[in-house]
């Protein structure tokens, strides 16, 4: 799932190389999260959150295949 999430990240930023994406394990469940440059925060928010939303929707998608739940928090 990181690494998913790292790649969809790269590719929306000017500035790829700020890019983090750490992961953590609690319990049943997964969290990511994602840290970028201030100056990039709008393209991997989107209007009204749009961009989010899809990246959650495909890292929730992948993860049902592993009968996981994944949070993505973005920072």
């Amino acid at each position: 799932m990181k690494e998913l999430v790292e790649v969809i990240a790269k590719a929306l930023v000017d500035n790829p190389d700020e890019v983090v994406v750490t992961e953590t394990q609690k319990d049943e469940e997964i969290v990511i999260k994602l840290t970028v440059a201030a100056a990039d925060m709008g393209k991997v928010i989107g209007k009204q959150g749009r961009i989010a939303k899809a990246i959650r929707s495909v890292v929730k998608a992948a993860a049902s295949k592993e009968d996981k739940k994944v949070i993505v928090e973005i920072q």
